[in-house]
């Protein structure tokens, strides 16, 4: 269980759902362990947050456990948004942890956003790798050509294919650098996607791998920690969904502990804004 997430099923406002998928890792294979590492890691934090004087376990979160995959992949995710979409149907806010990024779909699928904004080292525009559109490579273009989000804002992109810059340039794609996160963020106001309904999806690897080096495809030069927390912060108001994805086991934890930290900033935040 995630610590802190003790409200029953039937009260919650917000629900945690594992996702360990792992089958289109390209590098560094163990994001079956993420769900279970995060929950790990997080158990040494305060329940008090001074910063929103609140409660992580008086937040109304549940712990669901995990939506074991089997290796038919959409097949799966076609599963897993049927899952979150219960969470949303039932008025609640899902917390997806995974697993690899293709678990973002599923999300999306359930929650129904305009706008998916995204931390992350890449691109995902690709529209296939190594011939499979279901690569965790591929998540953000799926998410656009097939789920119909009107606009993707990835932030922290720092590498992608010639054919993924090109998608990049559309208008329904926004990148923000790492070297323009701050700048980005210091520049949205309160209205930032206040007509528009948000998902937010972190992959650590936006974070530079010197902070969260327990992941899968690691791209140096990336974002600290503070910002990817910042970017959270500043998203949580107007999102109706969250993930953290791609923490494996290779390394000391430091992935998993950003990422467990991340979610709940993300919640207390919600809730916050919610008048929670």
């Amino acid at each position: 269980m995630f610590p802190g997430a003790t409200t029953d099923r039937e009260a919650a406002s917000y629900v945690v759902v594992g996702a360990p998928l792992d089958a289109t890792t390209t590098f560094q294979p163990g994001t079956r362990f993420g769900p279970d590492r995060v929950r790990r890691f997080a158990e040494t934090y305060d329940d008090y947050d001074d910063r929103t004087e609140s409660r992580f376990s008086a937040l109304g979160v549940h712990d669901a456990g995990d939506t074991r995959p089997w290796d038919d992949v959409e097949a799966y995710l076609d599963h897993l948004a049927a899952e979150l979409r219960s969470v949303t149907l039932d008025g609640a806010v899902p917390l997806l942890v995974g697993g690899e990024h293709t678990v973002t779909y599923a999300g999306v699928e359930a929650v129904d956003p305009d706008v998916l904004v995204v931390c992350d080292a890449h691109l995902d525009l690709r529209d296939a790798y190594d011939g499979n559109p279901w690569s965790h490579a591929c998540v953000t273009r799926r998410c656009l050509d097939d789920l119909g989000v009107d606009r993707a804002v990835i932030v922290g992109a720092r590498t992608g294919s010639e054919a993924e810059w090109e998608r990049a340039a559309d208008t329904d794609v926004e990148v923000v650098a790492p070297e323009e996160t701050r700048a980005w963020l210091d520049g949205l106001d309160a209205d930032a996607f206040n007509t528009e309904s948000v998902y937010c999806s972190v992959d650590v690897d936006g974070l530079d791998p010197g902070f969260a080096p327990g992941t899968g495809t690691m791209e140096p030069f990336g974002l600290a920690p503070r910002e990817a927390r910042d970017l959270v912060r500043a998203v949580a108001p107007r999102a109706d969904g969250f993930d953290v994805v791609e923490v494996n086991d290779r390394d000391d934890g430091q992935a998993a502990a950003v990422a467990g930290k991340l979610l709940r900033e993300f919640a207390r935040t919600h809730a916050a804004a919610d008048g929670g």
